[in-house]
């Protein structure tokens, strides 16, 4: 699934799936969380079920992952 185009729609396991291979692990249950209480990347509605931009979901994981820390003691700064 690593050879996928920026803009390639996914639902909601494929995404799941996608970013999981991609070291960003997340299950489709918490997108679906995410989805209905905010929190979670950008989706679009086809019909019933939600769509994902792999690019979309590539910068949502992104922002999420803290600067790069050379020990556990080491706080985030505001």
């Amino acid at each position: 699934m690593a050879d996928l185009s920026p803009d390639t729609m996914l639902t909601r396991d494929k995404a799941a799936a996608a970013l999981s291979e991609m070291g960003y692990p997340v299950s489709k249950a918490s997108l679906a969380t995410m989805a209905s209480r905010g929190g979670g990347p950008i989706f679009r509605r086809f019909s019933k079920r939600a769509l994902y931009r792999w690019t979309d979901l590539v910068i949502w994981a992104e922002t999420r992952c803290s600067a790069p820390r050379n020990s556990t003691s080491e706080t985030d700064v505001a």
